[in-house]
């Protein structure tokens, strides 16, 4: 028996196929061990000894691999074919050995770059040893990103209040999108003219020309300045009635195809043309390599997706040639095939570049097969796959010159025409924050000392722009072309980010919060080291040295860690005084930049004396009155645009509504870290000012002086029920409004105000049993029907996030499964996970007695809307583990 291991079940379902009788394949579901999220799980101090454990769902894999293999004649570990690959083979070796099961078993490892029977036929063809330098390159990698994690987060922790996390990478990234916004902020738009002049050749085809020239001199970008010179500029113009061409310049130029896609230029054109985030594209990537049904064969439909390669396989090459030739034309095929080498730093061009493992298998004959993501994926990476081995685009480039008689008046208008489209018949490679280019703006044909008759003179006002905020596909391209972070990782990278709220996506576009830019700022004024970019991609460029086999793993580390803790140790003695003083230096700009009218910006609105400044507390970074406690004046972070609201329209500071005719006292709208609310008073001498939120459906900007003090009258009683005599009241809470009789609790929701909601209304809804909302939520859609009992699988958004549900069973979506591109098979295999794990429950609690708390709490199920309740203390956030891998 000879028994496989591959990483998923649709790899090994697929390879299974191939492989026939005498062949056992198994799945490990990924990694099967990792460093523990505890402090000691990699040792400096013991050469770098590293602490590994099973993950609870590994378990069970590892168990059924083991009992295979002890049967067995020969292992083959089929996974991935790069460093991460290796490291799983290495992993599932190194329990085998310790579980005795490797006696007299023959261990080999194979590797292939797609999932085809050739391919995975002529790899077992080819057997060989682990790469020991690869897996001694994952384990730098590895510790690496641990030791970061779990030595800068508590510092973090300690120091700045509020922050998640830190890691190796992903606070390089951060630093990027962070720089980038402050470039924006300081950015000083300046105006500058432009002026467009339409022309008539003798025959009358019409055509538009810019001014280059003034008094025979050259104009810069800047030159005409103000509308006033603009003015000038055309009335002269205006006044010379005579022009003819003086001079035609014609050249042809090549337009080359671009090479067959790579990781990181699979992910930024997934995102220019696809709308594709760079997890979803790695994603819907993977399902695309690992096996797909066509034709009710499963066969992979592109090679390995993690690579930095661009080369095809000669094989590849043959037939994309041939197939252009049969489906475009001998015309659009060069006569030598394009040789392609990768300009990405780093580059270790160990793999293919990602194409179809067929050329042939055309996008329109498989598309029926295929998921709308499946489908749209392939057809991009087939479309930039072939390309690439086609023809150069010809173009013909025109720039016509205009003068006056006396030359003082110059113009200049261009053009171009595709004379031959070659590649571009068939794909067109996309930019980011490109202006459009000329191509097909064809010029009427005219030549030296034509007189052209002058049309329409349009001035135009045009102003500089700030550098543009980093998408998805320009972030992943600045990384690359600084040598940070591999391809394989940036769309973890990303995704980790975003879940640390540390920057948000907005129309596609990174916006770094504030909480990121305090992080940011941190790091940069105490470990400015560990975030410079030169830093980051050198020590890159040595976990490539180590997968080479040129330097040793340990080494590396040494010298990494000697610095580094040094610089941890360094901070302990850091006041928060201190920490406090280079945040404000460092954000003062941002958070408090020149006012229009000239008033300072740091002048407490308050009390009209202290200076605001960055303060820190219990749940991170604000901003507070120096005159504290006698002022107590603070607001979130955010930046005031002069009139109490930050660049959206929201209140950032205190908006004093009024006063209290029955007290005197002053109402305001303020911001907290759970949303806004109106407050009566200012708290002073120690007293808690009353305080209500705003509930939904109440804009913050235009709430009233009126409209806050029925809100701050609160607890409101409706009236006596008529059953039992006992008061309904009704409030706001911590969930929103809701009325309270004795014990029991309703939400106030749709059309029901909790500030008119009458008894009638009242007691109904006191009538209604508790439904977590009284109404059955509506699936995103339906998945399809079960086999068992051909009820309908459904989607459905729940409070925990998306899940899945059929005949009461409900099962959260893991991380890694988007609810946009979850199958019928993952849905049922997760349900019937779900369904074996509540079987065990209630076996194992049958002996017990049964606890009444406990059952309670266990009877809550994932993804059901919850009841409401009467308003709770907020409890502190939990501590997130560091995060230790990118």
């Amino acid at each position: 028996m000879n028994v496989v291991i591959v990483e998923s079940p649709a790899k090994a379902k697929t390879i299974n196929k191939y492989l026939g009788k005498g062949f056992k394949v198994l799945a490990s579901y990924g990694h099967v061990r990792d460093l523990p999220p505890k402090d000691g799980s990699v040792r400096p101090d013991e050469h770098f000894a590293m602490s590994w454990e099973i993950a609870g769902k590994a378990e069970k894999r590892l168990k059924e691999i083991t009992q295979a293999v002890k049967g067995a004649d020969h292992v083959y570990l089929a996974t991935d074919p790069d460093r991460e690959g290796e490291a799983i083979s290495w992993h599932i070796q190194e329990v085998l050995k310790h579980r005795k099961a490797l006696k007299g078993v023959d261990v080999k490892r194979v590797v292939f770059n797609e999932v085809t029977k050739s391919a995975v036929l002529d790899a077992f063809r080819q057997p060989r040893e682990l790469n020991r330098e690869l897996v001694e390159a994952y384990l730098a990698r590895r510790a690496l990103d641990y030791l970061v994690g779990f030595t800068l987060s508590p510092v973090l922790w300690r120091k700045l209040p509020g922050s998640r996390s830190a890691g190796r990478v992903q606070s390089v990234a951060l630093r990027l999108i962070c720089e980038r916004e402050s470039e924006i902020e300081a950015f000083k738009p300046r105006e500058y003219w432009t002026i467009e002049v339409e022309f008539a050749t003798p025959s009358g085809e019409r055509f538009t020309a810019r001014l280059t020239h003034l008094d025979g001199k050259r104009l810069d970008k800047f030159d005409i300045g103000n509308e006033a010179a603009a003015r000038a500029a055309a009335e002269r113009i205006l006044r010379q009635q005579s022009y003819a061409v003086a001079a035609v310049e014609k050249k042809q130029i090549r337009r080359n195809p671009p090479p067959p896609f790579t990781t990181s230029t699979l992910q930024q054109e997934a995102s220019r043309k696809l709308g594709f985030g760079a997890s979803r594209t790695m994603r819907v990537a993977q399902r695309l390599y690992e096996g797909v049904d066509i034709f009710g064969e499963t066969v992979g439909l592109i090679t390995y997706m993690r690579t930095d390669g661009v080369a095809m396989s000669a094989e590849a090459v043959a037939a994309a040639r041939r197939l252009i030739d049969s489906r475009y034309g001998a015309n659009y095929r060069p006569d030598e095939p394009r040789v392609y080498k990768t300009q990405a730093k780093n580059a270790q061009e160990a793999h293919e570049a990602i194409r179809p493992t067929d050329l042939f298998g055309i996008p329109e004959k498989i598309g029926r097969d295929l998921e709308p993501d499946q489908l749209a994926l392939y057809e991009l990476i087939w479309k930039r796959a072939v390309a690439s081995q086609m023809s150069s685009a010809v173009i013909d480039q025109v720039a016509v010159d205009i003068a006056s008689p006396d030359r003082a008046l110059q113009f200049r208008a261009t053009g171009s025409t595709v004379v031959f489209d070659g590649f571009l018949t068939l794909y067109r490679e996309d930019e980011d924050d490109t202006e459009e280019d000329e191509e097909n703006r064809r010029l009427p044909p005219v030549k030296e000392r034509d007189a052209l008759t002058r049309g329409k003179v349009d001035p135009q006002q045009h102003f500089t722009q700030p550098p543009p905020r980093y998408s998805e596909a320009s972030l992943v391209k600045k990384l690359e072309e600084l040598g940070i972070g591999r391809p394989s990782t940036y769309a973890s990278i990303l995704q980790v980010l975003q879940d640390r709220k540390y920057v948000r996506l907005d129309k596609k576009r990174f916006i770094p919060e504030d909480r990121g830019r305090v992080v940011t700022a941190f790091l940069e004024s105490f470990f400015e080291r560990y975030v410079e970019y030169n830093f980051t991609a050198d020590l890159e460029n040595k976990l490539d040295d180590i997968a080479d086999g040129h330097v040793s793993w340990r080494k590396v580390l040494e010298d990494f860690w000697r610095d580094f803790s040094a610089a941890v140790t360094g901070t302990k003695d850091l006041s928060i005084s201190q920490v406090i003083d280079a945040l404000d230096e460092d954000l003062g700009p941002h958070f408090f930049p020149p006012q229009p009218d000239g008033r300072d910006p740091r002048l407490c609105p308050g009390c009209g004396v202290g200076r605001l400044s960055l303060k820190l507390g219990k749940f991170g970074a604000f901003i507070g009155c120096s005159s504290y406690p006698e002022c107590r004046y603070t607001r979130p972070l955010a930046v005031e645009n002069g009139n109490g609201e930050n660049g959206s329209g929201e209140a950032v500071g205190p908006r004093e509504l009024g006063n209290d005719p029955a007290t005197g006292l002053p109402v305001s709208l303020r911001k907290g870290p759970y949303g806004y609310y109106v407050q009566l008073g200012q708290g002073d001498e120690g007293e808690k000012p009353k305080r209500v939120s705003l509930p939904k459906g109440v804009s913050p900007a235009e709430i009233t002086l009126e409209q806050a003090l029925k809100l701050l009258s609160l607890p409101r009683e409706v009236g006596v029920h008529p059953v039992d005599g006992k008061k309904i009241v009704a409030a706001i809470g911590r969930f929103g409004p809701y009325i309270k009789h004795g014990d029991e609790f309703r939400s106030i929701r749709g059309d029901d105000d909790v500030l008119t909601i009458g008894i009638n209304r009242a007691v109904s809804l006191l009538a209604e049993p508790k439904k977590g909302g009284g109404r059955t939520p509506k699936p995103l859609r339906v998945l399809g029907n079960h086999p068992a009992d051909a009820a309908p699988v459904n989607l459905f958004s729940g409070r925990y996030g998306p899940y899945v549900s059929h005949g009461g069973v409900n099962a959260t979506l893991p991380r890694d499964i988007e609810p946009e591109t979850v199958t019928l098979e993952q849905a049922i295999e997760l349900l019937g996970a779900r369904s074996k794990g509540k079987g065990k429950a209630k076996a194992a609690a049958r002996p017990e007695k049964p606890k009444p708390a406990p059952a309670a709490k266990s009877a809550k199920k994932k993804g059901q809307p919850s009841r409401a309740k009467a308003p709770a203390r907020k409890k502190g956030p939990a501590k997130e583990t560091p995060e230790a891998a990118e």
